[in-house]
């Protein structure tokens, strides 16, 4: 859908660019700013992986400004729509992988969505916290992770557009989100669980689920460590919806 409002954007309302850029810029920055804002507040892991996926829309949408800025030379400009498919097809596996793992922890028959449920995750469920934080550390991030890859290409984007301003404010607020995302492997791996934890809390894989966490992660960690394929498949599609 989102490609879709590209190639409309691009194609049908190409020769209005100047207009439609300003207003995607403002949207860019106002989505990464609340969003990374708002996330930082949370107590409550889901809520702040929703109010994240605002500002994960945002760094997106800085391919699509790069695509449409005025006097951006074509190749440049194809940059900038290859960067946004990039971009979420790595968002995809991250947050998949991590709404995913927040509904099958369980604190007494209930959905663990506090950051308290995860208190110790690491010495009830190895397995799961390890996954966890594999998912955190991409959502923030960090190399050698597949969400270092995807903004590392959006900000570069940014960069060959004349628009290093953009990619530093979008790699300023990527340091306050890593501050949440890095609280969660903090409070896993970093504190103990109080003995209520150790007895009711469980984390439950179901064959389909671990199939789901499986795939999950090694689009992560592979598309981290090996992107060229995503990259050459992503710069193809800028030729259709040009």
């Amino acid at each position: 859908s989102f490609a879709a409002f590209v190639r409309v954007l691009l194609e049908a309302f190409g020769g209005l660019k100047p207009n439609w850029t300003g207003m995607i810029l403002a949207l860019c920055l106002l989505s990464v700013v609340l969003g990374n804002l708002v996330a930082i507040v949370q107590t409550n892991v889901k809520r702040m992986l929703a109010y994240s996926s605002i500002a994960h829309a945002g760094y997106a949408l800085i391919g699509l400004v790069v695509a449409g800025w005025l006097g951006t030379e074509e190749g440049v400009s194809a940059r900038g729509i290859s960067s946004l498919m990039v971009y979420l097809a790595i968002y995809s596996f991250m947050t998949f992988g991590a709404f995913t793992l927040v509904a099958v922890l369980r604190k007494g028959g209930l959905e663990g969505e506090e950051l308290n449920d995860f208190t110790g995750l690491a010495k009830r469920h190895k397995g799961g916290a390890f996954l966890m934080m594999v998912f955190m550390v991409s959502l923030a991030g960090i190399p050698p992770t597949a969400g270092f890859i995807g903004k590392f290409y959006v900000f570069m984007a940014a960069v060959n557009a004349g628009l290093a301003w953009l990619a530093l404010i979008g790699l300023l607020f990527a340091a306050v989100s890593a501050f949440y995302y890095l609280r969660v492997v903090m409070v896993m791996y970093m504190r103990d669980p109080s003995s209520d934890q150790e007895l009711n809390t469980q984390l439950a894989f179901s064959p389909s689920v671990s199939v789901v966490l499986a795939c999950a992660v090694a689009g992560v960690v592979l598309l981290g460590i090996f992107p060229g394929p995503l990259v050459s498949v992503a710069d193809l599609s800028t030729l259709i919806i040009k």
